[in-house]
């Protein structure tokens, strides 16, 4: 796929992940209003820590395919993981909010209760349906552009699903059985899944942003390359790391002393090509050094 379709594609998904986190954000609030219901709160604090998850993935997309500039020789990409670290702080306080209104209302059961549970439940059917749609869109473009942000984006808002179900399912128990109570169950229960994506989106923006090397497997699969390649009789000093999507590849291959310059230099070139032909996102540098005799 050329370079644009492939920009065009990731931009097409971002555009539609803000655009139906905003109409999340919209009805559930409206939901809210109606129903009074903390499940359902829970989930409108979900969808609009999905817009902005949603606002910055498109705002990394488009920061980070900027070339590397006189500022910034390695590129744009650590922006991802400063947004990732703002959007893990959004997502604690909203839970901690979340946690708190389902105490109180533990704690007074009178004061939980709830009205317009038809309504909110086809909301949050509408929201299912608007979710479901927006994930099978984003699966195709993370196919063919094989874009981290766009499948990251993907699997924020498939985990998105659990909670509007249950949300459903805590509406129609206080419809059907009285079961208020329910509500804030389930909210406790929502707000310890977005306590546990805060975590894992923190610390992964966190490892990012101190270089932390790249997955053990790309790891070993360089090093695989690099050993099986002809003309390499050995490397070392092979050392990576991380910055958003970005991988960056520092490798010092040993070659034949007596081979021409332009020889070496086309072993050297031959195995980047094949480093990034496997890791597309791979930044690759390769030290040429004289094997030992």
């Amino acid at each position: 796929m050329a370079q644009p379709d492939g920009i065009r594609l990731n931009l097409s998904a971002g555009l539609a992940s803000v655009a139906v986190a905003g109409v999340l954000v919209a009805l559930k609030l409206w939901a809210l209003g109606e129903t009074g219901a903390l499940s359902v709160a829970a989930s409108l604090a979900d969808s609009a820590m999905d817009l902005m998850v949603s606002l910055g993935a498109m705002a990394a997309l488009i920061y980070a395919a900027r070339p590397a500039d006189e500022d910034h020789h390695f590129g744009h990409t650590s922006v991802e993981d400063l947004s990732a670290l703002g959007q893990a702080l959004f997502i604690l306080i909203s839970a901690a909010v979340i946690c708190w209104a389902s105490v109180q209302r533990l704690a007074d059961p009178q004061a939980g209760r709830l009205t317009q549970e038809t309504t909110g439940m086809v909301v949050m059917g509408v929201s299912i349906a608007l979710t479901l749609g927006l994930v099978l869109w984003q699966g195709r473009v993370a196919r063919r552009t094989g874009s981290r942000v766009v499948q990251a984006d993907r699997l924020h808002y498939l985990g998105d699903l659990l909670p509007n179900i249950g949300a459903i399912a805590s509406l129609w128990a206080s419809s059907r059985f009285g079961m208020a109570q329910i509500d804030s169950v389930v909210a406790l229960a929502a707000a310890g899944m977005m306590v546990l994506g805060a975590v894992r989106i923190g610390k992964g923006a966190w490892d990012a942003l101190m270089d932390r090397r790249a997955d053990p497997a790309v790891i070993a699969g360089i090093a695989a390359l690099a050993r099986d390649w002809p003309g390499v009789r050995g490397f070392h000093d092979l050392k990576t790391r991380t910055a958003g999507s970005q991988i960056f590849v520092h490798l010092h291959v040993e070659l034949d002393g007596e081979q021409s310059l332009r020889e070496a230099h086309a072993i050297a070139a031959g195995l980047k090509a094949a480093i990034i032909r496997d890791y597309p996102m791979a930044d690759v540098i390769i030290h040429q050094d004289v094997a030992r005799v």
